[in-house]
């Protein structure tokens, strides 16, 4: 790890709560801001909604990191899902950090609906740690 392949591009998932930062991902689209094509954006009603289950699921699919993206605190539709989320991933985050995956790879941002900048500035940056990681190597699903 740590070594970049040649020609290689991380797979990044981003899970997006639907009213705030998929639709700053929306508003990006609008304005015509570009970010990685490598991230892949997966719509959750609210980032509370997205398990554990889920990012470890990617991981093991083959995505190199994940970010877990929602409404600011105080803003979710959904009461204080964002931050039981936000609490929940914290723990996720060191434990699978334990299992020998670098926490770099996991990340949580606050992005509203209105900030599309914000949006395109945390894909490009965490897109641009990973490559620095390369691929990640554990958690792959293993084939007999």
């Amino acid at each position: 790890m740590g070594k970049k392949s040649q020609g290689w591009e991380p797979k990044i998932i981003a899970f997006l709560c639907n009213w705030c930062s998929y639709a700053a991902a929306d508003l990006a689209g609008v304005k015509r801001l570009k970010y990685p094509q490598n991230v892949r954006i997966v719509r959750v009603p609210c980032t509370g909604s997205v398990s554990p289950y889920f990012i470890l699921f990617a991981l093991r699919q083959g995505a190199d990191a994940v970010i877990v993206s929602g409404c600011a605190p105080g803003d979710c539709h959904y009461r204080s899902g964002n931050l039981y989320a936000h609490r929940r991933f914290q723990l996720f985050k060191n434990l699978v950090n334990f299992m020998g995956v670098e926490k770099d790879r996991l990340h949580f941002a606050w992005i509203s609906a209105a900030e599309a900048e914000l949006f395109v500035k945390t894909m490009q940056e965490v897109t641009d740690r990973v490559r620095t990681l390369g691929p990640l190597k554990h958690l792959k699903k293993s084939r007999p």
